[in-house]
């Protein structure tokens, strides 16, 4: 009669200590190294330079010399005539850009995947990559040339003859709008690699089964997308505050500057045209602030609904 082995219980097996798991696989962290000293040193380090907004910094003084003055900065900010109007401007721009842009690229991956001779299909990725590659100093160009009231081709097609960028209504719809057609082929990138890792075995037994496109998209693709549609939109929460300052610079106008005055642009206004570093920091420092609250509650709205996202 053989003898029964005993299981051994998994409490019982000696863990490696965390110097014993870096000696067995030293080569990945060895090159886990490489990131990490990079982003100490341009990340981590300069932010010793935050404490600008609570000085009042003087450059023949140098930052430690110049006098400690705590929250002047932040109260002269929110005392402000346009502060609220900055703020307000800068979270429609940004969320309207999220609520607009966010879904494009979800409805284009999920229709070039549908596109069955690969040839075709990678023209369309191909020309829906392309303005992703136009400079933000071009595009603004393009978009004065297509909105001029002379000769302008929007005008030309409605028989009119207005200015668009000196219409403080329309410059949301300008900025969402070149954004959507410069990005989002660009943001397609991701989806197309998840829905290319789906098994075709899936779509064929979905087939067999009757499925019509829609519901194979709806029961196949989008459950598989769910994990990077989340992902993807706690990165752009994150960023909500954070306005492009190139476009709005370069299409903002005197006459626009209502819907346009946002908190990027006034910090580059007040900390390089008018070399008021601590003030400007203080308004960026409050900016990022914002941003990191919005991601972490994002982050956690959205980890509860994705438990429930069902497509059945």
């Amino acid at each position: 009669m053989s003898k029964l082995k005993t299981a051994v219980p998994a409490n019982s097996i000696k863990q490696k200590t965390l110097l014993e798991r870096m000696g067995a696989y030293w080569q990945l962290y060895l090159m886990l190294l490489i990131p990490v000293v990079l982003t100490i040193i341009y990340k981590y380090i300069p932010m010793y330079g935050i404490q600008i907004a609570f000085r009042d910094y003087k450059s023949v003084r140098g930052m430690w010399d110049s006098d400690w003055v705590g929250m002047k900065w932040f109260v002269r900010f929110f005392s402000s005539p346009n502060c609220l109007r900055m703020i307000k401007n800068t979270v429609l721009l940004s969320f309207y850009s999220l609520l607009w842009s966010f879904p494009i690229p979800i409805i284009l991956a999920l229709l070039i995947n549908q596109l069955r001779f690969n040839k075709f299909k990678r023209t369309v990725q191909t020309i829906l990559y392309a303005p992703h590659f136009i400079s933000i100093m071009v595009v603004c160009g393009m978009l004065r040339v297509f909105l001029s009231p002379s000769g302008g081709l929007i005008n030309l097609i409605a028989g009119t003859s207005i200015d668009f960028l000196t219409e403080s209504d329309a410059f949301r719809t300008i900025y969402i709008a070149s954004g959507i057609w410069q990005d989002a082929g660009w943001g397609i990138i991701v989806y197309m690699a998840t829905l290319a890792n789906i098994d075709t075995s899936h779509y064929e037994a979905a087939k067999i089964d009757g499925a019509s496109m829609f519901q194979r998209i709806r029961y196949i693709d989008l459950p598989e997308l769910v994990p990077q549609i989340v992902l993807m939109l706690i990165m752009s929460a994150g960023n909500l505050m954070n306005v492009g300052f190139e476009k709005v610079f370069l299409l903002q106008t005197d006459l626009n500057k209502a819907t346009s005055d946002v908190i990027a642009v006034y910090v580059y206004q007040q900390g390089i045209e008018h070399a008021k570093y601590s003030y400007s920091t203080a308004v960026g420092l409050f900016n990022t602030v914002v941003n990191i609250v919005l991601l972490i509650v994002v982050n956690k709205i959205t980890s509860k609904i994705s438990e429930d996202v069902s497509f059945v």
